[in-house]
């Protein structure tokens, strides 16, 4: 199908536009399509709570039907519900990025919501051959700024979140082989070390101690913490689960696992991924 371009269809008596007719190429189901084209009826008649919900079943029908979300979020803002046509908007820009026309929404939405720092990140992704940015410039003098000084000020902050993220590396060198890592709610960080079959604890004030090294810990890969604070440990070489409670007693909770790798929690479920089976395994806990 094609993504729709946005051949505006606009209402006298409206004053605002959506896309009607196609321009891209993009072939969305067949279903979607139909529900598209009758909430494009619905908004030249003026029904738009009908309009949107055929454009929210288009959506659930093609996630990525684009041309379907920003319809309905031209809607929303021509109705005054900023914060959900916002939402909506930032769903195609996750989508689609390069997709300036919402792009520039979001940051005419976010002004709007009082939110100019967030207004001026969208604005700076907008190049200047886009046929967003005149109407970019306008927004961006509304914030005593212009665009120019906006892509200077996001490169800056880039670099200098860049050289935050430099300084905190290497913060604990010399750990061998370091796999699996997870936390404790008190803060602490727990590091599996495959080549040296030990795990170090790690306190919220970077001291770095050995949590547990014994025969039991061969080979660990994936660790995982659950909400009571208990600590499992898939051993790679051993083909087995280790749980440490939080009061240190360690116990092989599942054996004969064929190359046991990672793992999740989800409330009383662990789930183990078995590169020796090739499959992910569930056990209750």
């Amino acid at each position: 199908m094609k993504k729709l371009l946005i051949t505006l269809c606009l209402l006298a008596n409206t004053g605002f536009a959506i896309a009607a007719e196609p321009v891209q190429p993009y072939e969305p189901p067949a279903e979607a399509k139909l529900e598209y084209n009758m909430g494009v009826d619905f908004y030249k008649v003026g029904q738009y709570d009908r309009a949107m919900a055929s454009f929210r079943q288009a959506i659930n029908i093609d996630p990525n039907y684009i041309d379907a979300y920003y319809n309905l979020g031209s809607i929303l803002e021509y109705l005054h519900q900023d914060e959900a046509a916002l939402a909506v908007f930032k769903q195609i820009i996750v989508r689609k990025p390069d997709d300036y026309e919402s792009v520039y929404k979001a940051a005419k939405l976010s002004n709007k919501l009082g939110q100019p720092d967030k207004a001026k990140t969208y604005l700076s992704l907008i190049p200047a051959e886009s046929t967003a940015y005149t109407r970019a410039q306008a927004l961006a003098s509304t914030l005593n700024t212009d665009m120019q000084t906006i892509k200077h000020d996001a490169v800056q902050k880039q670099q200098e979140d860049t050289s935050k993220i430099e300084e905190t590396n290497g913060m604990y060198n010399n750990i061998a082989s370091p796999t699996g890592i997870t936390s404790d709610k008190n803060g602490n960080i727990y590091v599996a070390c495959f080549a040296d079959n030990m795990i170090y604890k790690i306190t919220p004030d970077g001291k770095r101690v050995i949590f547990l090294k014994d025969s039991r810990v061969n080979g660990p890969i994936g660790m995982v913490s659950d909400e009571n604070g208990n600590i499992y440990v898939s051993n790679y070489n051993s083909n087995n689960v280790l749980k440490i409670t939080p009061t240190g007693s360690v116990s092989v909770l599942i054996s004969n696992i064929q190359k046991p790798y990672g793992m999740h929690v989800s409330g009383n479920l662990l789930f183990v991924s078995s590169q020796g089976s090739n499959s992910i395994l569930r056990y209750k806990l």
